[in-house]
């Protein structure tokens, strides 16, 4: 089903059968008897000129209601939006999911010149600043046995690609209460973040921009971020 909504995202127009099952890989008879569920719980509505289909506004309101009341992420919109404004830079919000970290909210910089993604994207950890914080959490020993022998792939030129480098990196961002990425997710692009635990689950904030801007400016998002991780920590320990 979330594959047909994916094909009217990507395809942005209303869509024949045909088109469906032809971009999303569905058997024409399967996806016939998806569009059909859809269509009955009004999710999707015909039209007749041309002979296509598009999704209603329900599936939207459903998804909205569901958000609205996360456990978490909404309590903290008002800190990343504040964190964003004061550091001008895109401010997200991620947890560790499986061997990836999922982002779980976005902020993105008032710059148009800026780090963009999405809310459910899936980042590499040994590669995003999310991923590292979230892996720096890790007892060493624990982290060392997670590493060990871990295929590290390229994401660009700069990713360290390197086990007992990157096991340094995390170790040395630890002591300094912070981590760092230059380039190794997404050329160009640099990020800073920190992890935070709450009620027993363990998040991590970042704020990422283009190097031109956050080059000479790590030390102070970091204070910057730092500040925000304590003060969520802080207001969710009172919770």
């Amino acid at each position: 089903m979330l594959d047909i909504f994916e094909a009217f995202q990507k395809v942005q127009k209303p869509m024949s059968l045909t088109d469906l099952a032809d971009i999303t890989g569905i058997p024409k008879s399967s996806c016939h008897a998806i569009v059909a569920t859809l269509t009955a719980r009004g999710h999707l509505y015909s039209l007749s000129r041309p002979r296509a289909l598009y999704p209603t506004r329900r599936f939207f309101d459903i998804a909205s209601e569901i958000h609205h009341h996360d456990p978490f992420v909404e309590h903290v919109m008002p800190l990343l939006e504040r964190l964003r404004d004061t550091s001008r830079e895109t401010v997200i919000l991620g947890k560790r999911q499986g061997d990836a970290v999922i982002y779980l909210q976005v902020v993105e910089s008032p710059h148009s010149i800026r780090y963009s993604s999405k809310p459910g994207e899936f980042k590499p950890l040994h590669s995003s600043s999310i991923g590292k914080a979230l892996l720096g959490s890790l007892k060493e020993s624990e982290l060392r046995t997670q590493m060990a022998e871990r295929p590290l792939p390229a994401v660009t030129a700069a990713t360290i690609t390197d086990n007992d480098l990157l096991i340094n990196d995390i170790l040395e961002s630890r002591r300094r209460g912070y981590f760092v990425t230059r380039g190794e997710n997404v050329p160009d692009v640099w990020a800073v973040s920190a992890f935070l635990n709450v009620h027993s689950e363990t998040l991590a904030v970042a704020i990422a921009g283009p190097r031109h801007r956050m080059e000479n400016n790590v030390v102070e998002c970091a204070q910057l971020l730092l500040a925000t991780c304590s003060f969520i920590s802080r207001q969710w320990a009172r919770a």
